[in-house]
């Protein structure tokens, strides 16, 4: 399948009701098309981290009542999964398109991660600030960023780390946000280019050890 973008009946999927019809309208609708995307932006990511990374479709294999308010696939070191490792997601939801970089309550080595980045934070804040658009997310499937780091001062960003050790299913979130009436207006080629776009801002953290 070639993909050839968002329209706004994806969007209108995660307003179904019920967990079973909201399922089926993901899988048959919305992963066909998460699929082809990847095909698409997975090779190119390659050059931009400097290692390959994998693509992997959310199943939502956990969930059997409460339908997921989002879907996603996302981008990892690892073949076998992503959620251990650091990691670029595209998630679509309601109301908008998300490119996001996490480190998830599952990351393996929070501690050490958390050091690495207080230790480079002088230059990376300084960095993220000046990308128009970048936010930080205080859970993985909002939204709506809870601040935009042109906002905080380097000092703010570099507290954000607490989000990620203060407890176990910590996290740390950052990312941009496209809304559903601009999705659905872009070309595919389009909507590939502003994911690498924001993947590219973000690759100084997913490559921080």
């Amino acid at each position: 399948m070639t993909f050839r973008g968002f329209t706004a009946k994806d969007f209108q999927v995660f307003a179904i009701p019920d967990f079973p019809g909201r399922m089926a309208a993901i899988r048959g609708q919305i992963q066909p098309k998460l699929f082809a995307l990847a095909e698409e932006i997975g090779p190119n990511l390659k050059p931009i981290v400097g290692s390959e990374a994998f693509p992997h479709v959310a199943k939502h294999m956990r969930r059997t009542v409460n339908p997921p308010d989002d879907t996603w696939v996302a981008f990892g070191p690892e073949k076998r999964g992503y959620k251990k490792a650091q990691h670029f997601k595209l998630a679509i939801s309601r109301y908008s398109l998300r490119f996001l970089f996490e480190i998830g309550p599952e990351y393996v080595d929070k501690v050490k991660w958390a050091r690495a980045w207080k230790r480079e934070t002088g230059r990376l804040a300084g960095q993220l600030r000046k990308r128009p658009g970048l936010g930080w997310y205080k859970n993985e499937h909002d939204e709506e960023p809870g601040a935009l780091l042109e906002s905080l001062s380097s000092q703010e960003i570099e507290r954000l780390t607490g989000e990620l050790t203060r407890r176990k299913d910590g996290q740390l979130v950052f990312g941009r946000r496209l809304d559903q009436a601009e999705i659905v207006r872009m070309k595919a080629d389009a909507l590939e280019q502003a994911a690498l776009a924001t993947f590219r801002d973000l690759a100084p953290l997913y490559r921080l050890k």
